[in-house]
């Protein structure tokens, strides 16, 4: 009987850590101060390009914690079923505490995807008011390669001639 108490505390404490989901502590997007702007002006800016973020992504962090908790209620309930029809009342405790776990997994999976999502938005409003403030968003340095169809046709060369190559010169 004990070893059931300890192996039943174990989809709780599952339920519990996956259902952590906490709002962005600030972004994960680099701004650089703009031309002519000062350390002090790009400070007040960033506070208040964090508040604007935060508005913007927020009510996210609850949908993520109720998409965990629901997929381990309804894995619970569902393995409860499937475990009595299979085995029985000691099937259905077997069953539930599986459920539990597979719904809880599959619960933290959705959290994650919500929290990436909300990170995400909240980069998008960040960036977005540093830069109407007047500030810098780096960018990535490469360039796609030129293709024949972006060319002007005066800078494509032309094709070689029809027939074999000339000899090689003598030495």
């Amino acid at each position: 009987m004990l070893r059931i108490t300890r192996l039943s505390v174990l989809p709780a404490l599952l339920v519990l850590g996956a259902c952590a989901t906490y709002p962005p502590s600030g972004p994960s997007a680099l701004v650089l101060p703009g031309t002519g702007r000062s350390f002090d002006q790009f400070r007040a800016d960033d506070m208040q390009c964090r508040q604007y973020a935060s508005v913007q992504a927020g009510g996210q962090e609850q949908a993520a914690t109720d998409s965990t908790v629901r997929s381990a209620a309804l894995g619970t309930a569902i393995g409860a079923v499937a475990g009595a029809a299979m085995g029985g009342r000691d099937g259905a405790g077997a069953g539930a505490g599986m459920g539990l776990i597979a719904g809880t997994l599959a619960g933290s999976g959705a959290g994650n995807t919500s929290a990436y999502e909300m990170q995400r938005r909240y980069d998008i409003g960040y960036q977005q008011c540093m830069y109407a403030k007047g500030h810098r968003i780096p960018v990535s340095g490469r360039f796609a390669a030129p293709t024949y169809e972006s060319q002007p046709a005066s800078a494509v060369p032309p094709p070689p001639p029809p027939g074999s190559p000339p000899p090689p010169p003598p030495r």
